[in-house]
């Protein structure tokens, strides 16, 4: 994928960050008389659900929040069928009740992870937010302390991230699709008659639902990462439920999960490539891997090319190629993480003389990626919500173009997508974010973040018509908001606290860039 079109793109939005003293539009749309219901929003909950009360008490070991359970149908769609699930829900209250504007829904990404007691540190973080908005959030569907999903034990989960994912040896490959197929098959195992209800729309169901609970008309929204598409599905559904919505950090949520996580091994191999790997190399007096990112790249080679071999063993730890690139993989989402990276590094480069503090570091850094529990939320969503080629030739093919163009995150291509090819169940119901009826939503997203890559921001943008993307340049952290950066900062407090959006797109330079 080329990389010349939002650089231009990000050049033409510098000019415009001087919109932030400039002039704003109103950032509410008008509301429905009371008891009707607008014709842009979908069917409203059923009574037995709509009259349910929220008993909150306080959340274990979280005195600043409140927790509660409500129960939703396992599909809204035949509300009648099955088991309901229960939705683990949070709200921290308003610290200035005087000057209250309403609550504030925040939701987490992943898909798999858990957004519950989240609101606590968005209060804290962003306390003027926190002082106007109750602010709420909920484990979704399959996740946390709501109704769960469940395929892999860890051991079996361990085997699936084994290995070489670059090794493109006929062996190899039938061991990674076989691998892939059974964790589709212990997810319809373990969890089979949940699977066909843990998609992206039936959240935004179970947040309407919530926000009636609360007796709110309207809520505002915050949602960073995968949290964007559930914020644009839900703003889709229930348009005139909206007050004020910030999608941060935005997944391409006009298209299908196929074709934004295509796009992923280029956007992770150009944030390794280009933020870290220079940043390694200016620090050479402290981390000794190379004073040239050539030198920094050709030593990431040879670590990698010997732990395929001899992979290090220590207890429970294991660091071989896929925990090298997976270390990688979780750090660079921030730059203030970029140090640990490199001090695991020096632990790599020769284990038995390692200091302890760099051992340790090594084993958080290589020994903790993502989890069963989360990657069975994260498959149930990424598979079912949009289609996905079954043809296993296909991802075969595929496999082998991104890991020799892109290999930090191209080379488990097969892996992961051999899952969602494999997967048990039909995608749910389509839909198709437009941005009609919607109050201007503001979009947030750094030009080399390596997850939600710029250029799918730029797409989810042109879909949501009327939509106000504020591009941080220089940058490339995966979210915006609340930061350091008091240019992002202002322009989402003035949104969600004064009702004033950017009457255009504008740039928002990163503090490190000047």
């Amino acid at each position: 994928m080329k990389t010349s079109a939002p650089r231009t793109r990000r050049a033409a939005l510098a000019i415009a960050a001087a919109v932030l003293a400039g002039l704003a539009l109103p950032a509410t749309a008008s509301a429905a008389p009371d008891g009707a219901r607008n014709p842009g929003d979908a069917e409203a909950a059923p009574a037995r659900y709509s009259r349910q009360t929220l008993d909150w008490q306080p959340c274990a070991g979280q005195p600043a929040l409140e927790c509660a359970t409500m129960a939703v149908p396992r599909d809204w769609h035949h509300p009648g069928n099955g088991a309901d699930l229960t939705i683990a829900v949070s709200r921290h209250r308003a610290g200035d009740p005087a000057q209250r504007k309403g609550t504030l829904l925040m939701a987490a990404g992943g898909p798999g992870a858990s957004g519950l007691l989240r609101p606590a540190g968005l209060a804290t973080s962003a306390p003027k937010v926190g002082a106007a908005y109750d602010i709420v959030s909920f484990d979704q569907r399959g996740v946390g302390r709501s109704t769960r999903a469940v395929c892999q034990t860890p051991e079996e989960f361990q085997e699936f991230l084994a290995g070489d994912y670059r090794d493109q040896s006929p062996e190899a490959i039938d061991r990674v699709v076989a691998n892939a197929q059974k964790l589709a098959a212990s997810c319809q195992e373990h969890s089979g008659d949940l699977l066909p209800y843990l998609t992206t729309e039936q959240t935004a169901h179970d947040i309407d639902l919530f926000r009636s609970l609360l007796g709110e008309k309207k809520l505002s929204y915050y949602g960073p990462s995968y949290a964007s598409m559930i914020g644009a599905y839900y703003g889709t559904l229930f348009p005139h439920r909206v007050e004020r919505m910030v999608l941060d950090s935005n997944v391409g949520f006009e298209g299908t999960w196929e074709n934004f996580e295509l796009g992923q091994p280029m956007s992770f191999q150009r944030r390794f490539d280009e933020d870290f790997v220079p940043w390694l190399a200016a620090r050479d007096s402290t981390y000794h891997w190379g004073s040239t990112p050539a030198e920094v790249q050709a030593r990431w080679e040879q670590r990698r090319a010997a732990l395929h071999d001899n992979p290090i063993t220590e207890g429970t730890l294991t660091i071989g190629p896929n925990q090298l690139d997976n270390g990688a993989i979780g750090v660079i989402y921030e730059e203030a993480n970029f140090p640990f990276l490199a001090q695991a590094l020096t632990a790599v480069d020769n284990w038995q003389g390692a200091d302890p503090a760099a051992k340790a570091m090594a084993g958080q850094v290589f020994g903790h990626y993502l989890s069963p529990e989360f990657l069975a939320e994260f498959f149930s969503v990424t598979c079912a919500d949009t289609p996905w080629t079954k043809d296993m030739d296909t991802w075969i093919e595929r496999g082998a173009e991104n890991a020799a163009h892109w290999p930090l995150v191209g080379a488990r291509t097969l892996a992961f997508s051999a899952v969602c090819a494999s997967w048990p169940t039909a995608p749910g119901p389509q839909v198709k974010v437009t941005g009609a009826h919607l109050p201007p939503v503001l979009m947030l997203n750094s030009v080399h973040d390596p997850a939600t890559y710029y250029e799918a921001a730029l797409g989810a943008h042109r879909a949501l018509r009327g939509s106000r993307l504020v591009t941080v340049a220089g940058n490339g952290d995966h979210g915006q908001y609340p930061t350091s950066n008091t240019c992002v900062t202002d322009v989402v407090e003035r949104y969600l606290l004064d009702d004033r959006a950017p009457e255009h797109d504008l740039t928002c330079p990163s503090p490190q860039a000047g």
